[in-house]
C-alpha cells in the first residue's frame, strides 16, 4: 500500500509550515503510516482522499474487523493534544478515540465517520442549528492535569504577526488587538474548546447524527470557539452583499442560541477574523485574506 499524502496537503502544509519543514514531514510519512499499521495489527483500505489540509486519514480495519481510520499529522500540529482532547470527550460530540489514550507514536486510531458528508451538506439555517448542538457539547471543564493552551496565549502568539500587517491593514489590526485585549482581560471562563470549529468539521456518524473531528484543542471562553463559525460558508456571505447589517445578525443569533454574550462573540470574531485574513495574505493566499477583512470590515 503507498501511503501518499495528497497534493491538498503538500500545499496547505507549505504554507503553514514552509516548505523545508513541509517536505521533511511529508518526507517521512510513509514510513510512518507503515509503523503506525503494523503496530495497530491494521488492515488498510485507502488514503481517504482528497483528505484533509493538515494532516493524513488512512481507512482501516482494526484487528476485530471494525472500521476505523488512522490519523497522521505533524508535531507542529500537536496530535498529542488532540488524543488529550478525545479522551477528554470520550465520543461525547466528538469522534471516538479508538485505541489506548497513552499512545505515543503521534498517529491516532479514531472511529469511522463518514467522511464524505459534513454539516457543508445541509441547507445553512439547518447547518447552523446541528453545529451548535454539537459545539454545545464539546465545552466541559478540562482535566486538572489538561495539556492544553489558554485562549489568552494563543492569542498571545498571534498578535505578533499581525502587527507586521501593511500600513493599510492598520485600522482593522488595531480594532482587532484592542478587542482581544480588552477580552482576555475580562474573560473568566476556562473550558475546553474545540479550537478550530466549523461546519466542516462536522461529520456524519452512525453512533451519533453528528459528530465533530480535528480538534485543535484549547482552553477558554466559549465565545471564541463559536467566533470561527459565524463566518462559515465566508463565500456566500460575501456574494450576497448584505453587508454589516446581516453580519451582526449572524453573529447575534448564534450568540442568542447558545446563551453566550453577543459583545464577547462580535470581539472574538473580529479577531479571529483579521487574524486569519492577515496570515492569508502573508502566505499568498490573496482572495482568502481579501474575503477574510471585508468580513472582518463588516463587523
Amino acid at each position: 500500500m503507498a501511503f501518499e499524502p495528497s497534493g491538498r496537503l503538500v500545499k496547505a502544509l507549505g504554507e503553514a509550515q514552509g516548505e523545508a519543514a513541509a517536505a521533511d514531514w511529508l518526507g517521512r510519512v510513509p514510513a510512518l503510516a507503515q509503523e503506525a499499521v503494523a503496530a495497530r495489527e491494521l488492515t488498510v483500505e485507502r488514503v481517504q482522499a482528497p483528505g484533509g489540509r493538515s494532516s493524513m486519514v488512512v481507512l482501516v480495519r482494526r484487528p476485530d474487523g471494525a472500521q476505523g481510520a488512522l490519523k497522521l499529522a505533524p508535531s507542529a500540529a500537536h496530535p498529542e493534544r488532540e488524543r488529550a482532547a478525545l479522551a477528554h470527550w470520550n465520543g461525547w460530540g466528538a469522534v471516538q478515540l479508538a485505541e489506548d489514550p497513552a499512545a505515543e507514536d503521534g498517529a491516532l486510531l479514531l472511529e469511522r465517520l463518514h467522511c464524505e458528508v459534513s454539516l457543508r451538506s445541509l441547507p445553512e439555517a439547518k447547518a447552523l442549528l446541528e453545529a451548535a448542538g454539537v459545539v454545545r457539547k464539546l465545552w466541559v471543564e478540562p482535566a486538572a492535569d489538561h495539556p492544553f493552551e489558554t485562549a489568552e496565549a494563543r492569542t498571545a502568539r498571534q498578535t505578533a504577526a499581525m502587527r507586521e500587517a501593511p500600513a493599510e491593514l492598520a485600522p482593522l489590526v488595531d480594532a482587532a488587538l484592542a478587542a482581544r485585549d480588552e477580552l482576555v482581560a475580562s474573560g473568566s471562563e476556562l473550558l475546553l474548546l474545540h479550537g478550530n470549529f466549523r461546519q466542516g468539521k462536522v461529520l456524519g456518524g452512525d453512533r451519533a447524527p453528528w459528530l465533530a473531528v480535528g480538534p485543535d484543542p484549547l482552553v477558554g471562553e466559549r465565545a471564541y470557539d463559536l467566533a470561527r463559525l459565524v463566518r462559515d460558508r465566508i463565500d456566500d456571505q460575501i456574494a450576497t452583499a448584505a453587508g454589516s447589517p446581516a453580519t451582526r445578525r449572524r453573529v447575534n443569533r448564534l450568540a442568542d442560541s447558545l446563551d453566550v454574550d453577543r459583545a464577547r462573540l462580535h470581539g472574538w470574531t473580529l479577531f479571529r477574523a483579521v487574524e486569519s485574513g492577515v496570515r492569508a495574505m502573508a502566505a499568498g493566499r490573496k482572495q482568502d485574506g481579501e474575503m477574510l477583512l471585508e468580513f472582518a470590515s463588516w463587523l
